[in-house]
């Protein structure tokens, strides 16, 4: 029986073309709707549209009914009283969704307290049991913790306990396993599935990646520039797919194993018996007990090899990665750049004047964040180019000569020109981590450690950048360090990989060894962690 139906959704501003075009969608009771495609797509809007959360100046436009309710037409108040209560809805990113200074017991009770007056002993075993529900262990502790000491994890299950905490018949999670890592990610998918079957509901699930919905979606949407291209029966979809969009969409999924000879190769980066403390602090200044996050890290990167650093979150990976490019200080251990000193324990910081300190550049994750909001392109390009200018030259940059070698960075990352005049916002995330690319080369660096810088993008924005960086490694010898929890990316791209659990090296080789005869079991979990490998062995021809 049919739970929610959609026809002919057409969704944009009101003065400017539609975002969303005369789509037709429809999902039947205790059933799963994979919504799939790029950013952009049009995937979250057309799903903002039925709980009635569109931005402002976005009106829909079409036919949208949950129960044969029409919901396009309701009053805001009747469309509240149907959220949470009918309809509940999962978003990608949950710490900016919950509030930073309630607990998460608390802010679960307003989920319920927004549609039922229910008992103080009532409401508080109710919350109790959803947190169990969705796998919060010792739920009566962190009843009154805030988001803050969550994992990424474990602050998805909280969104996830809100969402069911009233049983809706429908549930929307756009794109809630996007930023962890493969195990997490692979645990999430689980308790969605059992959550799902335990409540009879039906699931939208939005996501760039088929990999992802491939084991647990009935049915797929495949949308493209605000179209949906093809739909169908998942298990029809992934043998026969009809539209070159989706066939690309399943090649972009598809794991290439590299292979890499290292015989020659010039070692670049050497760290020796790596080691990083923190030590938790308590009330009123008192120090609490000394946390270990690297503990005897010794690699070595040599010029011109991409090297890939795993692991699930909390392992260790970005204090590491904060380190090598000088951020951050070990507390044992030494590393070599060059055959020289670039950082040792008790000694400073490499600042602006050491002689190596360009030699090593970070790409962090979220490129909106690291680029300031304020600055167009041209200036955020302008400063590293005028520094490096006055370390290889003795003086800065003419006008015209430092806005034609801001037009050769901008063509070097595959980026027009024109937008050299733009701000961060004006861009979207893949030509934002273009931008950061960018700004990292204007130092004219021999490593570059990329911190997470694909994950949160689009599987095909993804093989872009992978191709950049593969490019870039090509045309000027970069070695880069390549820091992933995605492991279809780390296979893409990196000649070397190194596991790392609990600060510590557990396994490293090249990529084809690691995943084709992991020798950890740490590895091995983390390898059948990947999604969509049962879709990959029953119809892996159709995908390869």
């Amino acid at each position: 029986m049919t739970l929610l139906r959609i026809r002919q959704l057409t969704v944009g501003p009101e003065d400017a073309a539609p975002l969303v075009q005369h789509v037709n969608l429809s999902v039947e009771k205790g059933e799963t709707l994979a919504i799939v495609g790029e950013s952009g797509s049009g995937k979250s809007l057309t799903m903002l549209s039925v709980p009635g959360l569109l931005p402002p100046g976005i009106r829909a436009q079409g036919s949208v009914t949950l129960n044969g309710q029409s919901l396009l037409d309701l009053p805001a108040s009747q469309l509240r009283a149907l959220r949470g209560s009918h309809i509940g809805y999962i978003s990608q990113d949950p710490l900016s969704n919950l509030h930073p200074l309630k607990s998460i017991g608390r802010q679960i009770e307003e989920a319920i307290l927004a549609h039922h007056k229910v008992p103080r002993r009532a409401l508080q075993a109710r919350v109790l049991a959803l947190l169990e529900e969705v796998g919060i262990r010792d739920a009566a502790r962190r009843y009154h913790d805030r988001p803050a000491r969550f994992s990424g994890g474990m602050r998805q299950r909280v969104m996830i306990a809100i969402a069911i905490a009233l049983n809706p018949s429908l549930i929307i999670a756009d794109e809630p396993t996007t930023a962890l890592d493969a195990t997490v990610q692979a645990s999430i998918l689980q308790l969605l599935k059992r959550l799902q079957q335990q409540h009879g509901c039906a699931l939208v699930f939005i996501s760039h990646d088929l990999r992802v919905v491939a084991d647990i979606a009935d049915r797929i949407a495949v949308m493209q520039q605000g179209k949906v291209v093809e739909q169908g029966p998942a298990q029809l979809l992934f043998r026969a797919p009809q539209h070159p969009y989706t066939r690309s969409l399943l090649q972009a999924g598809h794991i290439p194993l590299k292979t890499y000879d290292l015989a020659g190769a010039k070692p670049l980066l050497q760290v020796e018996d790596l080691a990083r403390q923190f030590r938790q602090q308590r009330l009123f200044g008192r120090s609490g007990h000394i946390h270990t996050v690297l503990d005897g890290i010794s690699f070595t990167l040599h010029a011109g090899e991409i090297v890939g650093l795993v692991g699930e979150s909390g392992s260790g990976k970005t204090t590491l990665g904060r380190t090598l490019v000088g951020l951050d200080a070990p507390d044992r251990g030494q590393i070599d750049l060059n055959g020289a000193t670039w950082l040792r324990a008790g000694g400073a910081l490499p600042d602006w004047h050491h002689p190596q300190r360009h030699l090593v550049q970070m790409v962090f994750q979220d490129p909106y964040s690291s680029l300031n909001p304020r600055r167009r392109l041209s200036d955020t390009l302008a400063e590293p180019l005028q520094i490096r200018a006055g370390q290889r030259d003795g003086k800065p940059l003419s006008a015209a000569a430092l806005a034609n070698a801001v037009d050769q960075l901008l063509q070097t990352v595959e980026l027009a020109p024109e937008l050299r005049h733009r701000y961060p916002a004006q861009l979207s995330g893949g030509q934002r981590q273009r931008v950061a690319i960018a700004r990292a080369l204007a130092l004219e660096p021999q490593i570059i450690v990329a911190d997470e810088a694909v994950s949160a993008l689009d599987i095909t924005t993804q093989q872009r950048i992978v191709q950049l960086l593969l490019r870039l490694r090509a045309e000027r010898g970069l070695a880069i360090l390549f820091i992933s929890h995605d492991l279809a990316a780390v296979a893409a791209l990196c000649d070397r990989v190194m596991v790392l659990q609990d600060g510590r090296i557990i396994e490293q080789g090249l990529t084809a060894q690691v995943f084709t005869a992991p020798q950890q079991p740490w590895t091995q979990a983390l390898l059948n962690a990947l999604p969509g490998q049962h879709r990959e062995r029953d119809y892996g021809a159709a995908s390869a």
